[in-house]
């Protein structure tokens, strides 16, 4: 019953409002350029792979603080976290795991060395001061490195040639409290782009057995700069300096006699990076060093029992050649070091990669290419990608049919290793050498643009993973391999709809089943996602709205007399988010929205509560 409920809505979204409308939409959606496919622009239009474009608009409607409740609105995306802003965090894009997928801001990568796998700590990543968020799904991210199953990339503000800026303040439930500031500008030779956020809650109670109730709080300050000086027609430099802080409060720490519900945890991270580009008549040269600073500390009740620190740097070349108006190359180099300092252990990686991309005969766009990685631990591998898209016309309107396929592979972590060989490993994680994982994955669409602005995509995607490392949640021995094949693959049916000037619709639906080497269910994937929601504005008023459909997923319980573990059927559910936004005047703006608003109870990991409903206001000056 609940699957029909869900089809209909669906249905009801994706089919009973008019598809075509009136006007002719100024930008065509398909004319935008996205970046994120192979780290040179091009038209939407002319990408194979599957692409998601949040704009600054969208965050604005949606209001949300924490990027990821952005990002769940987009298709094939599920996300879960152990307490509300600041807690764990994991997002996974098609039912792999987060830390496949890499994030990126104005360039940086913000994957964190230090993790049990080097992926992003997304729940320290605020949505303040971005303007557009690119993510490709799938592991088609050949020129980002062989284990990219998923790329995000962000944009902060665009300055504009006079100088200009904004503050905003929102306060809401749970004592929250949302500040932040930007200012940039653009002159002849130099621009500049600086921002600043602050974030503030007393939380809710985190876990579901703290029978204190006591309430879990987080901080975060983020600092980002962006910098850039033309010192040629041919030649420019840029500089990004980023720092994020995060502090926050959670429960369940220590063993034995120092267990306790006092517990904090701190993050730190710096990124800076800088980068020369050239560019003549027919090509394009980007030369840039990254480096990430880490730390990351526990307290139980104020004394410290955690402690890491670490860093990631990054040499990378990057090469675009134009042959013509039909064909071009994207090739380039990197070499990239991570390091746990705190615990004296460092890995080189070196890769480089070439592809061509090219109109082969009108209207059929097609890229090819390969990938070569040297692991200083797990040796040399190769990977490749390509894809294919064909368009016709259907009078002012177009459809799309593209494909894609590409491999890749993840080494084991830092951390993986270490702990498996440290003192809280036993068997059998402690006996378990571990190896490389393998990817592959394909996905087949056909899309329908209208010359007014709406789009339909239906895709299919099937991606496999064999030798999937895992953390042993059962037994807690520590990180085990499926020796094996554990497969991902679904349907995404995607609709965003003009009715006309004023109002926009939009809704996607994610079928994804997976199954790890057993054929079981893998843990915390839901097999049904959707999403619906609209856009609306007349005069100064902006009103948005979404819905947000979850249903058929697993996870672990515990139970309480044998203290063993197993996979449990968790409940659906279905939480109503809604905003409005009031310019007041060319400058200042009011803003409303509310989370949750009919305070729906769930649950995205079994041991952990989630925030009911939660209003908010807010104010937004623009100078």
């Amino acid at each position: 019953m609940k699957h029909t409920s869900l089809a209909l809505a669906i249905s009801t979204a994706l089919f009973a409002c008019p598809i075509f409308a009136q006007e002719t939409n100024e930008e065509n959606e398909m004319e935008k350029l996205v970046i994120v496919s192979s780290r040179v622009a091009m038209p939407l239009r002319e990408i194979a792979t599957s692409v998601s474009l949040v704009t600054q608009q969208d965050i604005d409607a949606r209001g949300y603080a924490n990027l990821t409740d952005v990002l769940k609105t987009q298709p094939s995306i599920s996300a879960s976290n152990s307490g509300g802003i600041g807690s764990t965090t994991a997002l996974r894009v098609r039912g792999e795991e987060g830390y496949r997928t890499l994030v990126r801001i104005d360039g940086v990568d913000i994957s964190d060395p230090t993790g049990t796998q080097v992926g992003p700590q997304l729940a320290h990543l605020q949505s303040a001061n971005i303007s557009r968020v690119e993510i490709l799904r799938g592991s088609q991210g050949l020129a980002y490195g062989a284990d990219a199953g998923g790329v995000i990339n962000i944009y902060s503000g665009s300055p504009t040639e006079q100088f200009s800026g904004n503050v905003s303040g929102e306060f809401g439930r749970y004592d929250t409290q949302n500040l932040s500031a930007n200012m940039g500008a653009t002159h002849k030779d130099f621009d500049y782009f600086i921002a600043a956020s602050d974030y503030k809650t007393n939380g809710f109670n985190a876990r579901l057995d703290d029978a204190s109730q006591d309430k879990d709080g987080y901080e975060n300050t983020t600092l980002h700069s962006r910098l850039g000086f033309k010192v040629s027609d041919d030649l420019t430099l840029g500089l990004v300096v980023r720092n994020n802080h995060g502090l926050g409060q959670f429960d369940n720490c220590g063993f034995g006699a120092s267990a306790s519900n006092n517990c904090e945890s701190e993050f730190n991270q710096s990124n800076v990076r800088a980068d020369l580009n050239f560019s003549n008549d027919n090509s394009q040269h980007e030369l840039a060093f990254a480096k990430t600073f880490i730390e990351r500390e526990n307290f139980n009740q104020g004394i410290s029992d955690f402690l890491t620190k670490g860093t990631l740097q990054r040499v990378e070349y990057l090469g675009h050649t134009q042959l013509n108006q039909e064909h071009q190359f994207v090739y380039g180099l990197d070499w990239e070091e991570e390091q746990i300092t705190s615990a004296d252990q460092s890995r080189i990686s070196k890769g480089y990669y070439f592809e061509y991309q090219g109109e082969l005969i009108e209207s059929l766009y097609f890229t090819a290419g390969v990938r070569h990685d040297d692991n200083e631990d797990f040796g040399e591998h190769t990977s490749f990608r390509v894809s294919a898209a064909y368009i016709w016309a259907l009078g002012d309107d177009e459809i799309k049919l593209r494909s894609a396929y590409g491999t890749g592979f993840r080494a084991p972590s830092l951390f993986e290793i270490e702990y498996n060989q440290g003192p809280f490993a036993f068997a059998p994680a402690s006996t378990t050498a571990l190896q490389e994982e393998t990817t592959k994955g394909y996905e087949i669409a056909v899309e329908f643009n209208t010359n007014q602005g709406s789009r339909f995509e239906v895709i299919y995607f099937d991606q496999q993973i064999e030798d999937s490392i895992f953390f042993d949640l059962a037994g807690f021995s520590g990180y085990l391999q499926d020796i094996g094949e554990s497969t991902s693959d679904g349907v995404e049916l995607i609709a965003n709809i003009k009715i006309n000037d004023d109002l926009r619709v939009h809704a996607n639906y994610t079928y994804n089943q997976t199954k790890d080497t057993s054929g079981d269910q893998r843990l915390r994937r839901p097999k049904n996602v959707a999403n619906i929601g609209f856009d609306y504005q007349v005069d100064n008023l902006t009103l948005s709205a979404n819905i947000r459909f979850v249903q058929d997923f697993v996870d672990l319980v515990v139970d309480e007399t044998s203290f063993t573990s197993s996979p449990q059927p968790q409940k659906d559910y279905q939480v109503f988010d809604i905003s409005a936004r009031y310019r007041v005047n060319a400058s200042l703006s009011v803003f409303a929205r509310v989370e949750n608003l009919f305070d729906e109870s769930y649950q995205d990991l079994a041991a952990f509560n989630t925030a009911g409903e939660t209003p908010h206001i807010g104010l937004k000056y623009q100078f």
